[in-house]
């Protein structure tokens, strides 16, 4: 067993002369294919030798297969895996939950590999699980000097970097800490509970981003990652706090936590990314997720998930419901501005309800002093049944439908224009053509949005007809700012197949507001979609990021 608590000071030369060779190259991780083939579709797989191990088995069909090659096989593009330093008390005996040492994660990393998926590593900085409630340092590091730790954490991510490289897995994301809104390596680096100085916590995160960007794998995404996804006031507390500190954190991504039944709604979850990735210009990631179902518990020892949770996060707890669940989430990620919404990992998909697949063994009990039941708490969030049978669910995993809207932003024009590219206008014979037109600035996303106004009465529309659609279900959206004065002012959707639905755009004169028409229940292979309004003299509305697209 490689033992990271000794830190590796020499590295092999072959790794030295590329390192000094390429200088990291600043490239944006936004997501750029309009098909949304590069929208991040993950799992967390981190306990899933655990589970192999101790018997578990997995099925498609009623075909016995390899879990990780189901999950590809239906979108799956991108694994996490967690790394705990030395997961092990002294007599040598294991902590469990996965036993994510260093010979474990590689493992599952080069079988991800080599089924031409992606990886990010989540460095816990501890030996054992590290999240808001606890952040305890490794135990080789306990007794280091601040100045000590510091070098040590920078020494420890380079050679660890480094060994993943040269033994044969480049990770292409790499998070610095775990739910890290209580700071790392505590007491050092805790922040919070009457702390408020975060000048320590920026110092070792800065030391541990340098350890990954002197490594050979110093490509990697690098990513801060809190908790509690859907509180806006957290992410402005931490970021504004470990960023005013005077060190240029050189991160990529802002990562998030989000359950439904714990932290808050969708709406509370779309404001905060769409916040945060605007005000420190950065993208957002979901690097946590999931959802039950079923309430009824594998392992008969506790769940985490109940019917209270089902009731609190409005979702039936069924396989529908995940499905329901996560193709919401999937919307509110496309929804953030400029395609800053990367995607989302699904937690421990394949956590099994075999015996001892535990979140921790005795020694690891006694490690962290929790006293509580040895337990799978998660066998009911899965993307398998209790017997390892894949449910219908696995296929959240596949690529998001694609956007229909032709200039969905109003972009294609490059400039004002009263005739956006890709969109019909229509006009009463009282309304002067000048009434709709785009405009620069504020924009929801993008450099443009698409305004009506007049100073005097007026009634016009945009619309576009889609052809060719495959029938089924779709939805529309468009963010929209509007002050309200309108005798109408709707989206809608028609010639489908159906009667008209439409939705009433609220009154807003400071925020875009995101307005939804569900349900579009497509028949004929066609559907006309537009904004109207019937507006007196004053009146505006603006316009912004439409999306059309099937459920």
């Amino acid at each position: 067993m490689k033992n990271h608590r000794c830190i590796k000071i020499a590295v092999c030369l072959v790794l030295t002369a590329c390192l000094l060779a390429s200088a990291r190259i600043h490239v944006p991780a936004e997501r750029v294919n309009a098909d949304y083939s590069d929208f991040i579709r993950g799992a967390d797989l981190s306990n899933l030798d655990m589970v192999e191990e101790l018997g578990g088995v997995f099925y498609e069909n009623g075909v016995r297969k390899d879990a990780m090659e189901i999950l590809k096989n239906h979108g799956l593009n991108y694994v996490r895996l967690k790394l705990w330093a030395d997961p092990y008390d002294r007599e040598g005996n294991s902590y469990g939950g996965g036993g994510n040492d260093y010979e474990t994660t590689l493992a599952l990393a080069q079988r991800a590999k080599r089924l031409g998926m992606k990886v990010l590593i989540d460095f816990h900085l501890s030996d054992f699980w590290a999240d808001p409630g606890t952040q305890t340092k490794p135990k080789a590091w306990t007794d280091l000097s601040y100045s000590a730790l510091k070098t040590t954490l920078r020494q420890y991510m380079k050679a660890t970097m480094d060994d993943f490289v040269s033994d044969g897995v480049v990770p292409d994301m790499v998070q610095i800490g775990n739910e890290t809104s209580s700071g790392i390596l505590w007491d050092d680096g805790k922040v919070g509970s009457g702390n408020e100085d975060f000048t320590q916590l920026a110092e070792l995160v800065n030391e541990a981003i340098k350890g990954v960007r002197e490594s050979a794998g110093n490509q990697a995404k690098i990513i801060l990652h809190l908790d509690n996804g859907g509180s806006y006031s957290l992410y402005q507390w931490w970021f504004g706090g470990i960023t005013g500190c005077g060190i240029d954190l050189d991160f990529d991504i802002i990562g998030l936590t989000y359950y439904p039944m714990w932290h808050g709604t969708m709406d509370e979850l779309q404001y905060n990314m769409n916040d945060i990735s605007r005000e420190y210009n950065k993208d957002v990631l979901i690097v946590e997720t999931a959802y039950g179902w079923t309430t009824a518990d594998g392992d008969g020892l506790g769940s985490s998930f109940s019917e209270t949770d089902a009731v609190t996060a409005g979702y039936e707890a069924s396989v529908q419901g995940q499905i329901d669940f996560m193709t919401d989430l999937e919307s509110v990620i496309l929804n953030v501005p400029n395609d800053r919404g990367l995607g989302f990992f699904y937690w421990e998909p394949a956590w099994l309800p075999v015996k001892g697949a535990n979140w921790g063994t005795k020694a690891g009990a006694e490690y962290i002093d929790d006293s509580g039941a040895l337990s799978n708490p998660w066998d009911n969030l899965t993307l398998f049944d209790f017997n390892g049978n894949v449910l219908d669910s696995v296929n959240i995993l596949n690529a998001p439908e694609t956007n229909l809207i032709t200039n969905p932003g109003f972009e294609t024009n490059g400039g004002y224009t009263n005739q956006p590219s890709g969109w019909n206008v229509w006009y009463s014979e009282s309304t002067p053509y000048y009434t709709i037109k785009t405009e620069a600035g504020y924009a929801y996303s993008g450099d443009y949005k698409l305004t009506f106004w007049n100073d005097s009465d007026y009634s016009c529309s945009i619309y576009q007809t889609i052809t060719g659609l495959e029938n089924g279900t779709y939805s529309l959206s468009a963010w929209i700012m509007s002050n309200g004065g309108q005798n109408t002012c709707q989206i809608y959707a028609k010639n489908y197949g159906g009667s008209e639905v439409n939705a009433k755009v609220p009154v807003s004169d400071i925020n875009w507001n995101k307005v939804t028409v569900d349900g579009i229940k497509v028949t004929n292979g066609q559907c006309e979609i537009g904004l109207y309004a019937d507006a007196n003299g004053g009146d505006w509305c603006n316009i912004d990021h439409i999306i059309f697209r099937k459920k």
